[in-house]
This record gives C-alpha cells, sequence and structure tokens, in this order.
C-alpha cells in the first residue's frame, strides 16, 4: 500500500518562496520519494507487457539510480539541520514528475499488448518527455549545498544528469517493423484479404500471445479499453482501431489455436452474456433474450431494449410481444432507472455496456469494416471445419459459434451467410451420444433466430424445425429444452410463423410439458413462448387441447404474471372450451387479484371479467364464493392501473348483478358442459373489452 506524503498536501510554493519547514516534514518527504521510486521499479518489473518493459526499461533505471540518491539524503538529513528551501522545491518537483511515470507505467500495464503496439511511439515520446524533465531538475539539483553526500552518490547524481540530458526515445526497429505487420494484416483484411497463417502466428508468439487464454485475456483488455474511452468525437478513431483489433484477435485464436473447449457446466446450466454471467432475469429483454443496453417502456407498462422493440415495431406489429395487448400508443419511454442499474451491474462484472465491441459498432454506429471482414472469416473458418469434424471437435466449433452468435446482429449475419444453420440442424438429433453438442447446436440457433432475416432461414431449413421440436420434447438436458423453448419463443415473433408453429402438435405439447415439469428457468421460456403463440386465435384451441390452460393454473402460484397473462390470452380468443378449462383456476386468479404485483391483479381481473361474461351464472358464483373478493375489488379499483381500475369496475357490477346482470347487457347465451359436467351459461358473442 503507498504512504501517503506529507507534503503533497500542502500549499505547491513559488520559486520566490522561503521554507521554514521542520526536520520531519524534510524526512517524510524523503521517504515518499523513496517509496515512490520502490513502487515505480516493483511496478515495471511486475508488468506482463514486455513491449512496455523495454520501452520503460531506461527510465526505470534512472529512477532506480535515483532512489540510491534519496536513501542518502535520508541519512544525511536525519542527522543534520533542516533542507534549504532550494533543495525542498526540486525534491518536490522530483515528486511530482516521478508520480507522472509511475501513472504511466500503470496506466501501460493494464493496457492490451495489441492497443500498447498501435500506441508506442507515442508512448515512447511520453517516457522521454519526462526523462527530460527529470534531467531540468537534476540540471538544478543544488549539489554543492551538500556538503555530507557520500561522494560516491555525488558521482551519481551526476551520471544520472549525463544520462538524462543524452536521452532518446526507446523504440527498436524490431517494435516498428511489428506494429507494421500488423498494421499491414489489419488493411489486408479490410480488402478482404485472408492473413496469411505464418505471419500472423510469428505476429503472436513476439507478443508472447501463445494460446487460447492469453487470447481471451487480450479481447477482454480490449473491451475494458473501449468501455473506458470516453465519446468524445476526437477518441472515435482510437476507438474504430481497437474495434479492428478484437475482429484480428478472435480471428487468430479461431485459426491458430482451435476452438475452444466448451466449459463443463455448459451441460448443467444456461448462461447469458458475453462473458457467460448469469444476467438477471429482469435485465434481460424479452424479444432478444439478451441484455438490455437501452430499456425502454411501451403502452402496456413492459420494458424492451429500444432496439428490439424497434425491429418489432417497423416489422409492422401493433401489439406488445409479451401481453400480447395492442398498444395505445407507439411512444417508446426510457427506462433510466433500470438503465442505471443494469449499468451498475455490468460495471460490477467488468461487462462493457456502453458500446458493441465484438463485430465493430461504436456507440452504435458504422460497422468497422475491419473488425466485420474478421468476423466473416472467422465464420467460414469456423462453419468449413464443422463439415470434417468429429463429434468431440465439433462441439468446440459450435460452442465458438455460440458464443460468437451472442455478440450482436453482424456476427449473426456473418455466421448464417456462411451456411451454418444447415450444418447445426444435424447436430440437434446428437443428444443421446454427445449431450454437450446438442446444446451448443440449439442455443447457436437461438442465438442466431435474434436476427430477423435469419428466423426465416430457420424457418426454411429443411428439418430445422423438427429438430428444434424434437429437443423440446427429448433433449438430453433441460438447459437444452429450455433454449429449444426459447427459439420457439424467438421464431414466434413473426406473425406467419407464429401461425406455422401453432400447427404443430409436437411443439405445442412440448412447451406445455416443459412449462409443467422444468425448472423454473425452463418453465418460463416454455410459457414465453406459449404465450406468443395464443396470440393467433387458430392455435389457442390447440393449446387448449394440450393442456395448456390446466398448466398456466398449476404454476400460477410460482410465476403469477406468466401464468396469469397466458390465461387472459387464451379465454380472450379460444371460446367456450378455453373458459371450461380455466374454470378451475378462478380461486387461484382471486389469490392474484389480493397478493400479484400490479401487471398480474390487472391481468387476473381482465381474465375473470372475459370469464364472467362467457360462463355466465356459475362463473360469477364461483368467483362470488371466493372469501373477500368485493374488498379486494375495491382495492384495486383504488390503487391499480388506469386499465387495472376499469376493469376492476366492470368485475364489481357483474358480480352484484349476478346473472341477471349478463342477461341486462342483451347477450344471448349458449350452455355447454364443463369438465366436471356443471352446466354453465355462455354468451356466444364477444362483448367489446374494456
Amino acid at each position: 500500500m503507498a504512504i501517503s506524503p506529507t507534503f503533497p498536501t500542502r500549499k505547491r510554493p513559488t520559486r520566490t518562496s522561503s521554507f521554514h519547514s521542520s526536520n520531519l516534514a524534510d524526512l517524510s518527504l524523503l521517504h515518499s520519494l523513496l517509496h515512490l521510486t520502490d513502487q515505480i521499479c516493483s511496478t515495471a518489473t511486475a508488468a506482463t507487457n514486455f513491449l512496455l518493459s523495454r520501452t520503460s526499461s531506461s527510465t526505470v533505471r534512472k529512477t532506480h539510480l535515483l532512489g540510491v540518491v534519496f536513501e542518502d539524503l535520508l541519512r544525511v538529513s536525519s542527522s543534520s539541520s533542516p533542507t534549504s528551501s532550494s533543495l525542498l522545491l526540486c525534491l518536490e518537483e522530483m515528486y511530482i514528475v516521478l508520480h507522472r511515470i509511475k501513472t504511466l507505467i500503470e496506466d501501460c500495464s493494464n493496457q492490451s499488448k495489441f492497443s500498447f503496439l498501435m500506441q508506442i511511439e507515442t508512448v515512447a515520446d511520453s517516457f522521454h518527455k519526462l526523462t527530460g524533465e527529470l534531467s531540468t531538475l537534476l540540471d538544478i539539483f543544488p549539489l554543492q549545498e551538500l556538503v555530507d553526500l557520500n561522494d560516491d552518490v555525488r558521482e551519481l547524481v551526476l551520471l544520472i544528469r549525463r544520462q538524462c540530458s543524452e536521452s532518446k526515445p526507446v523504440l527498436g526497429a524490431e517494435q516498428s517493423e511489428l506494429r507494421n505487420d500488423v498494421v499491414s494484416i489489419l488493411n489486408g483484411i479490410k480488402s478482404e484479404i485472408v492473413p496469411d497463417q505464418a505471419q500472423l502466428a510469428s505476429i503472436f508468439e513476439k507478443l508472447e500471445i501463445r494460446d487460447s487464454s492469453t487470447c481471451r485475456s487480450e479481447i477482454e483488455s480490449l473491451q475494458r479499453e473501449i468501455h473506458n474511452r470516453s465519446e468524445e468525437e476526437q477518441q472515435q478513431q482510437s476507438r474504430s482501431e481497437i474495434v479492428a483489433l478484437i475482429g484480428l484477435v478472435r480471428y487468430a485464436k479461431c485459426v491458430l489455436f482451435g476452438a475452444s473447449t466448451p466449459p463443463r457446466s455448459e451441460c448443467l446450466r444456461r448462461k447469458e452474456s458475453s462473458s457467460e454471467l448469469s444476467v438477471p432475469a429482469d435485465y434481460r429483454c424479452p424479444i432478444s433474450l439478451e441484455l438490455m443496453r437501452d430499456p425502454v417502456v411501451v403502452a402496456t407498462g413492459q420494458t424492451y431494449d429500444r432496439v428490439s422493440i424497434k425491429l418489432w415495431m417497423d416489422a409492422g406489429h401493433n401489439t406488445c410481444p409479451k401481453t400480447g395487448q395492442i398498444l395505445a400508443h407507439t411512444d417508446l419511454i426510457p427506462n433510466h432507472a433500470l438503465r442505471n442499474m443494469i449499468a451498475l451491474w455490468c460495471r460490477e462484472q467488468r461487462i462493457p455496456f456502453d458500446a458493441e465491441t465484438v463485430t465493430g459498432k461504436i456507440n452504435g454506429g458504422v460497422t468497422n469494416k475491419t473488425a466485420l471482414e474478421a468476423t466473416k472469416m472467422m465464420s467460414t473458418f469456423l462453419v468449413n471445419k464443422l463439415n470434417v469434424s468429429d463429434l468431440d471437435e465439433s462441439n468446440a466449433v459450435v460452442y465458438e459459434l455460440r458464443v460468437l452468435a451472442k455478440t450482436d446482429s453482424d456476427s449473426r449475419a456473418c455466421i448464417a451467410e456462411a451456411g451454418a444453420i444447415p450444418v447445426l440442424v444435424r447436430y440437434l438429433t446428437t443428444g443421446s451420444h454427445h449431450p454437450s453438442l446438442q446444446v451448443n447446436a440449439v442455443t447457436t440457433i437461438l442465438n442466431l433466430s435474434i436476427l430477423e432475416a435469419n428466423k426465416t432461414r430457420i424457418m426454411e431449413t429443411d428439418g430445422a424445425l423438427n429438430g428444434v421440436a424434437e429437443v423440446l420434447r427429448s433433449g438430453a438436458t433441460w438447459e437444452a429444452k429450455a433454449n429449444a423453448a426459447a427459439t420457439v419463443f424467438s421464431l414466434t415473433g413473426v406473425p406467419v410463423y407464429r401461425k406455422k408453429l401453432g400447427r404443430k402438435m409436437r411443439v405445442l405439447s412440448g412447451l406445455v410439458e416443459l412449462a409443467k415439469c422444468g425448472p423454473e428457468g425452463a418453465r418460463r421460456d416454455a410459457l414465453a413462448a406459449i404465450l406468443n403463440l395464443a396470440a393467433d386465435r387458430e392455435t389457442v384451441g390447440r393449446l387448449v387441447e394440450g393442456g395448456a390452460v390446466e398448466v398456466a393454473a398449476e404454476v400460477m402460484a410460482v410465476m403469477p404474471e406468466e401464468a396469469v397473462t397466458i390465461l387472459e390470452a387464451v379465454v380472450k380468443r379460444g371460446g367456450l372450451m378455453a373458459v371450461a378449462a380455466a374454470y378451475v383456476g378462478i380461486k387461484k386468479l382471486g389469490n392474484v387479484l389480493r397478493d400479484g404485483s400490479e401487471r398480474a391483479r390487472e391481468s387476473a381481473a381482465a381474465t375473470l371479467v372475459t370469464m364472467c361474461r362467457k360462463g355466465g351464472s356459475e362463473i360469477v358464483a364461483e368467483l362470488a364464493a371466493i372469501p373477500g373478493v368485493e374488498r379486494v375489488i375495491w382495492e384495486l379499483m383504488a390503487v391499480g392501473s388506469v386499465r387495472g381500475r376499469r376493469k376492476a369496475a366492470t368485475l364489481l357490477r357483474i358480480l352484484r348483478r349476478g346473472a341477471a346482470g349478463l342477461e341486462s347487457e342483451e347477450l344471448s347465451t349458449t350452455t355447454f358442459v364443463n369438465s366436471s359436467t356443471t352446466t354453465v351459461v355462455v354468451p356466444t358473442t364477444t362483448v367489446a373489452n374494456n
């Protein structure tokens, strides 16, 4: 831990001021200088960037020699009168220069090797300028006043002075040539020229990047640098350069060192985000399932990432993807509180938040051409390897594609254009022989499906839909099943594909079974897909037949929002059969009315209104039999959302009028028999939704 010196906290003296400081303050200053020189030497020695070691070596050697001088000055000062004002001033100025040297070394040691190489001329010049400042201070160093100074140390001061005055920027021919080689490769990639593998290997060897692990560390360092850079216009060029370097390192990692070995835990649990950490559910966009960067609130109160909901609306949708409700308006209100929470979480997890860094988007702006071409080359290389690999090697390659497909839209487009989807479909049936490969294959397809254009590619690929359905029904792991459900959810964002998926009973039954028996995360994915499918009126009947309503009622206690929203959509579009199936959930809906979130209570009230209108007196009687239900409805009328209060008022009116109230609305009725053979009166016409 650094010692906090006494003197920096004092007012900095002018050249004309005189010093009357105590001997104690003089000793504190010298102790601080000695400690600072030790820190500089130890920081430079510990630096893993060999380029830094070479560039800073001359300055660090001079700093080490100055430490010997300070040590002898400390000996002299401890046994003599207070130090002269001219010496104190010189030492204080030295402290400032040495502190700047320490800061420069720390900043450089935290840089990635590639980024440092690209700036090596600037860094060398910075060290040279600081050495020049030391030379100036040594020129005015009052050596003649220090009569008690050791003769060897006196000669050492003269030696350091001469070395500083003769110092030149330390930049060898090898370093310049290495930098030029990297620039040449980057320019070649930009012109769509595949790098020479031998030259690439030579560069990485010289930079001491010798395996996948050090490549990943290099990529993480580059991503942190982009995250830490300011967004000022003059820094955009350097940010763009770092983005290009990330693309180069990612490509080289695969070409030189092979695909990464998937973590063993991949078979056991689902992971999210670019760093493969578990992203809190509230931080994920319900559409893309990605970490939200710009969360916005739509008219229904649901939050989505701005890019995802904008694509949804631009595709012609006028409904809320999560609830299925028609949007009263298309305004997108920024959710600043949630964005701040996500940004804080990202900083804690050391995840870049403000910029997409892998294929080259800077602040959501223009894609970096070099990084994009590197991603195309990497995608083609990986897909070609899949055609000649055994299962274990294929698993590593597919895992690499899975990670790449999570980064951004350009990566997803590159992978699909390289022909990955038909190859990935082959691995959906490998669960019994290679569960990890099945998980990675279906998850890669899920990540690819986030891009709108890839939805079409997946739906039109022979065997893709059947393969996803097979994983959904009989996947080797819960993770595989959950990601298959999430893939269905993603594909149902397109109405025509929603209809097509809704006609496949294997998909519907797989979702219902997963929602019933799976772990919590898998259940949520299945329920989200069921909700999307319920937006299609033709599919609702099949969902009811498949048991979706009973499952929604069953999970209502643990996942009330998802379950109630499904019931609302199903009874609204499903007719008499849906109301009959939902009859068993009336008391649970009453519990949600009492204890649920605002959104869940609103949805529960809307569901009960529809059921009472369609189901007649017996539904009303079942609801009225719930203890304290009127008081709960009154509470919702007082504190609920606008729609919730309106639905609660309608529900209370229905309860008080009973069956007579329904007849007074001039609704014709029909009789049907529910699962318990109880006769229920149901209107045959739909009443306008409040």
